[in-house]
C-alpha cells in the first residue's frame, strides 16, 4: 500500500517511515477514496466511491451531521474548516491525505506523549503508540480533543525502542497506564529513530 517513494516524498518528516506504515495498518485504509461515516458508534453505510468527485460528494453530504474519515489515513474530514465549501478534493489524494494524515498524527503522539510525562523509557513507546492510534480513531485523549488542542510542538521529542512488543488483544483498548508508573527524565529523544516497528499490533 506505502512504498518508501511515497513515504519519503508525501508523510510528515517528523515520523519514520516504520511508525508510518505502523500508523496507516492500523487506523487508515488501503483505499485512497474510502470514505467512512459514523454517528456515534453507528456506522452510516454508504456507497463505495469510484471517483474522486464521488468521494468529495460524500465527504460533502454528511460532513458536519456524522463523523466523516478519509483516504489511507482516514483523516476526520472538517477538522479545521468552517463550511462545507472550505474541504479541498486534497482529502482523497493519496499523497495529500498521508501529508495531513501523518501531521495530525504526531500531534497526537506529541501530545499522548507529553501526557506520559516525556519518558524516557524504551518499554512504554508501545503503550504510547497505541495510545495515541486510539486518540485518533476516537479524536479524543483524556477528555481533550486531539484535533483542536494545542500541539505541544519541538518541546516533545518521541523516543523510539529499537524492538517494539505489542499485544494484539488489546490494540483496540483505551489508555490505562498509569504515568507515574513510566520513567521520567531530560534525556528525551537519545534512543536511535530508524527502527524496525513490525512488531506492533495491527488492527
Amino acid at each position: 500500500m506505502l512504498d518508501a517513494a511515497m513515504i519519503q516524498k508525501c508523510a510528515d518528516p517528523s515520523l519514520t517511515p516504520a511508525i508510518v506504515e505502523q500508523f496507516v495498518q492500523a487506523a487508515g485504509s488501503s483505499d485512497p477514496l474510502a470514505v467512512t461515516v459514523k454517528t456515534g458508534e453507528r456506522l452510516i453505510l454508504v456507497p463505495k466511491a469510484k471517483t474522486p468527485d464521488e468521494a468529495m460528494g460524500l465527504i460533502r453530504q454528511y460532513v458536519g451531521r456524522a463523523v466523516v474519515r478519509v483516504g489511507i489515513t482516514q483523516f476526520p474530514a472538517g477538522v479545521g474548516i468552517k463550511d462545507v465549501s472550505e474541504i479541498k478534493p486534497d482529502l482523497v489524494d493519496a499523497c495529500k491525505n498521508l501529508r495531513l494524515g501523518t501531521k495530525m498524527f504526531a500531534k497526537a503522539l506529541r501530545i499522548v506523549t507529553k501526557w506520559y510525562g516525556n519518558p524516557t523509557s524504551k518499554d512504554v513507546f508501545p503503550q504510547i503508540f497505541k495510545d495515541a492510534v486510539y486518540a485518533w480513531k476516537t479524536g479524543e485523549f483524556e477528555g481533550a480533543s486531539v484535533f483542536h488542542v494545542e500541539d505541544p510542538g519541538a518541546s516533545v521529542k518521541m523516543i523510539v525502542p529499537p524492538v517494539v512488543e505489542e499485544d494484539p488483544d488489546t490494540d483496540n483498548e483505551p489508555a490505562t497506564s498509569n504515568p507515574k508508573d513510566v520513567e521520567e527524565g531530560s534525556d528525551v529523544g537519545a534512543a536511535e529513530m530508524r527502527i524496525d516497528l513490525s512488531r506492533i499490533g495491527t488492527k
